[in-house]
């Protein structure tokens, strides 16, 4: 994906290209740098004006690194994040560098954070924890302050006398929707929803995923939905990408991304997902790949991937696959993705 679509096609508001995030390894007593730890590697990506985006894959292959950088809690190590403001104007949001410069786009693209537990501070109330974005940026105070607290409160289903309580008093669920008001209160055009329902109970995270799904149309949000529940992201995602150690894999719409994978990594994580019709079940087996997952300190050369691919040729030991369109904007970064009939969630035992 080497062309630029946010300056091709108007209804890509966010695009993140060639986007790095390399984290020293520091040892010895003079905690000099010996190597790097490539979280995000030359990823690429792009979110349209409204959709949602799911950015899937196991445990340590960045994403939640990639969600962080857009927002510039980590400073990237290369690459660009490009977001196009309201008035049509594009702006790098990886070459601003002082807090002032950043402070008008943090209203912009905001963060629902993954512990509803841990991300609320215990000793603020709800008036303090929801209106502190709005008195960091000088938008409002004392009755106005609580008259838009309790708005948001109530928007998000919670009741608007409960602002003068601490978290304690809240169950996780409430404590998430406590969360999600705090990212709306400067009225935000991109949310990152970093595992937003995974410490949640099923029940109550069905709740949640309900009430991002109205805010999103009420407000017009658009979401970068960072998960490893690929479940839910086949009902709540308009397209997918897949990130293994650093790298994206695949990214395309969700149905024939679910359907017809083309990489071997995301046909695996495709075999994991539980089938809710027991009919189902004995229909096509898990795909357990060898091995353990690439190390991104040392990562194997060529295909991160080709260690634990069975369908792994000389050419992935050598040669990196780039990220290529193999039409209707479905992207895959493999060798031989045009050759291999890989297996769908979908269309188990077909």
């Amino acid at each position: 994906m080497s062309e630029l679509l946010i300056h091709q096609d108007p209804g890509v508001i966010l695009e993140a290209n060639g986007l790095r995030m390399h984290f020293p390894i520091a040892r010895g007593f003079l905690r000099r740098t010996v190597g790097h730890v490539k979280a995000v590697d030359d990823v690429n990506f792009f979110v349209r004006s409204g959709e949602t985006l799911g950015l899937v894959g196991e445990s340590g292959c960045g994403k939640t690194t990639a969600g962080r950088c857009i927002i510039r809690a980590y400073t990237p190590t290369g690459g660009q994040i490009l977001y196009r403001q309201a008035d049509g104007q594009v702006i790098d949001l990886a070459k601003l560098k002082s807090e002032s410069e950043m402070r008008p786009f943090r209203r912009d693209i905001r963060m629902i954070f993954q512990d509803p537990y841990s991300s609320l501070n215990p000793r603020m109330t709800l008036l303090q924890i929801v209106g502190d974005p709005l008195v960091a940026n000088h938008l409002s105070q004392g009755k106005e302050l609580e008259d838009r607290v309790a708005e948001l409160l109530k928007r998000v289903g919670l009741r608007p006398e409960y602002m003068r309580r601490y978290p304690h008093a809240f169950s996780g669920g409430e404590r998430q929707r406590i969360g999600i008001a705090r990212a709306l209160a400067l009225n935000p055009r991109i949310v990152i929803a970093d595992e937003s329902v995974s410490a949640l109970d099923v029940s109550v995270r069905a709740q949640i995923l309900n009430l991002l799904q109205d805010l999103q149309n009420d407000f017009n949000l658009t979401y970068l939905f960072v998960a490893h529940d690929l479940s839910v992201v086949e009902h709540v995602c308009d397209r997918v990408a897949v990130m293994y150690v650093g790298k994206l894999v695949e990214l395309a719409e969700t149905e024939p991304l679910y359907f017809h994978p083309l990489h071997p990594y995301t046909e695996v994580l495709l075999s994991a997902v539980p089938k809710p019709n027991p009919r189902l079940r004995s229909r096509g087996s898990r795909i357990v790949p060898e091995g353990e997952v690439a190390d991104p300190a040392h990562p194997p050369s060529g295909c991160y991937f080709h260690p634990r691919c069975r369908f792994a040729k000389e050419r992935c030991k050598t040669e990196e696959p780039q990220l290529r369109d193999l039409g209707d904007k479905h992207y895959v970064a493999c060798h031989f993705a045009e050759d291999l009939k890989l297996r769908g969630v979908l269309d188990k035992g077909t």
